[in-house]
């Protein structure tokens, strides 16, 4: 029988200074490892049986870590060595049994995300996806209003469809446009937590089967954008050239152009060239990811040159008059509800 070490007492513990393994007593195998300035407990045990080179099965010995000396005391290293020994005992792999509880853990804390962490992350993705900012602004603030009080802090595991239906319940009929959008945006966010492995099951934001019995469909009105006879359309450039300001210039340009008013509002001097009068928008502008031409009428130019001294420095040609940032659709929609409301009350 191998010789049984001294049992060291905890004064004796601390006087260990060489170098090298240390056998301290009290449970066979535990030593105190010695290496410069770290001392950390380990207890060397057998755990099972492996094949050797010449492929017999002998004793596995391993060194299983218990902790920091002194941060672990001695009669906590006994103590706990005492534990592991009984696990092998019982037939337990005691590194292995650490290494599934920590991926356990790591599961629980994955399974522990919050809606708002996720929705995070998938905005955060958005942002590199979408082009337009005002969409990309959307989707945080809808979520903020209409959603994080009340899923926000939930654990996105334990979240079902009755908690989604109520929360879009108070705005599902006042607000259904923006409601059915909200829905598209959760369903994303819970494709996200299924892909990730935080949430496990069908998509309870789903609509066919799922939500649409809940919330139910609203009959969905159609209202066309006002418009008016194009024999009307040279009065009306007639009225919006005499108004002053960035923004009837950029409407202008729209109707010359016939392009999307993000178009309008991001383009930039760099990409006109007045020699052969085209506007190049470069394809990270442009929703087909193509680059786009577009010739330039002289009116179309003329406008450009009336505002080129006055805008050239900054980085937009149609530049927000206090902040220097894009305009945007709102001013636009401002200044044509002005102009109708002016017409109205000539035609009075």
């Amino acid at each position: 029988m191998p010789k049984k070490a001294k049992e060291l007492s905890a004064l004796s513990v601390t006087r260990i200074k060489e170098t090298g393994r240390h056998s301290v007593g009290g449970v066979d195998g535990l030593c105190l490892n010695v290496e410069g300035n770290s001392r950390v407990w380990i207890l060397r045990a057998v755990v099972g049986k492996r094949l050797d080179k010449d492929g017999k099965l002998k004793p596995h010995r391993r060194d299983i870590g218990i902790g920091p000396y002194p941060e672990v005391s001695l009669a906590e290293a006994r103590a706990k060595a005492a534990e592991l020994k009984l696990q092998i005992r019982n037939g337990i792999d005691p590194i292995a049994h650490k290494q599934e509880q920590l991926e356990k853990l790591h599961i629980q804390q994955l399974r522990n995300k919050t809606f708002t962490d996720c929705a995070k992350v998938v905005i955060a993705n958005k942002t590199r996806e979408l082009k337009n900012q005002k969409h990309i602004g959307q989707w945080s603030s809808t979520l903020e209003t209409y959603i994080y009080p009340t899923l926000g802090n939930l654990t996105i595991a334990t979240i079902t469809k009755v908690d989604i239906a109520e929360a879009l319940k108070p705005i599902w009929i006042e607000k259904n446009e923006t409601a059915r959008r909200i829905r598209g945006r959760i369903e994303t966010i819970f494709d996200y937590a299924k892909a990730m492995g935080y949430f496990e099951g069908d998509n309870p934001a789903e609509w066919k089967g799922n939500l649409e019995p809940i919330l139910g469909n609203l009959k969905q009105e159609s209202r066309p954008h006002p418009s008016f006879p194009y024999e009307q359309v040279a009065e009306f450039m007639q009225h919006l050239r005499q108004k002053k300001g960035i923004s009837p210039k950029a409407l202008e340009f729209a109707i010359l152009t016939a392009c999307r008013s993000g178009e309008i509002f991001g383009a930039k001097w760099q990409e006109i060239d007045f020699k052969n009068k085209v506007w190049i928008i470069p394809k990270e502008r442009m929703k087909a990811e193509k680059e786009h031409r577009v010739p330039l009428s002289q009116e179309a130019i003329t406008l450009l040159e009336s505002i080129q001294n006055h805008t050239q420095a900054q980085d937009f040609i149609f530049p927000a008059p206090r902040t220097g940032e894009m305009l945007s659709d709102m001013s636009l929609t401002t200044l044509i509800k002005r102009m109708h409301e002016q017409k109205l009350k000539q035609n009075g």
